[in-house]
């Protein structure tokens, strides 16, 4: 997928003009492309405009304008995209209740190691792979937020868009299936179409 150049960032005079409409619109995607699986997690597939979307917000909040800065946010979020053949998700371990917070982060713990997330499509496994940095099993801390990636098979990719897909968690503390509604399944093909073609 291709990165977001620092020339697609609105100064944040021009996004106050378009905020409300781009954020309807972005609300909606991620509708389309959130997946909850189990008690706890959630799983947001990030795209450009997901990611846009991001930055736009970061600088708005933290009023960033230099544009050196700028770019470093730039590089920072175009991390999240998914390289190509593959898709990329933010996993939250989301818990409603202060008391089970902690209990929940301490049996979650090596959620993000081994192959306890997985794609299926159709007869193929797809091992998420995760972004390093976010989890320290020695003091046994996990963060509540994680990257994960999916890199397809080809023979995965071309079935993809007529197979059954399905997220899934193995791991001691939990264990879930979601298949992934059409709507998802849909704009997930759209990602990996485009990434094919080096868009």
């Amino acid at each position: 997928m291709k990165p977001i150049t620092v020339d697609e960032i609105l100064n944040i005079h021009a996004y106050e003009k378009v905020r409300e409409e781009r954020r309807r619109r972005i609300i909606a995607l991620k509708g389309a492309r959130r997946v909850t699986v189990g008690r706890y997690l959630s799983f947001l597939f990030e795209n450009r405009e997901t990611v846009w979307f991001q930055i736009q917000e970061m600088c708005r909040t933290e009023r960033i304008v230099d544009e050196a800065k700028i770019a470093d946010e730039v590089d920072v979020y175009n991390s999240l995209l998914p390289p190509p053949g593959a898709l990329a998700a933010t996993m939250m371990i989301e818990i409603t209740e202060s008391a089970r917070i902690q209990p929940v982060l301490d049996g979650l713990q090596g959620l993000d190691t081994g192959d306890h997330v997985h794609l299926e499509v159709g007869p193929h496994r797809v091992p998420g792979l995760f972004e390093a940095g976010h989890s320290d099993e020695d003091r046994g801390k996990i963060s509540a937020v994680h990257f994960v990636s999916f890199r397809l098979p080809p023979a995965a990719r071309r079935i993809f868009r007529q197979a059954q897909i399905a997220l899934v968690v193995e791991h001691p503390y939990e264990r879930a299936r979601t298949v992934l509604t059409p709507a998802t399944q849909t704009s997930l093909t759209d990602d990996l179409q485009e990434s094919e073609r080096g868009a």
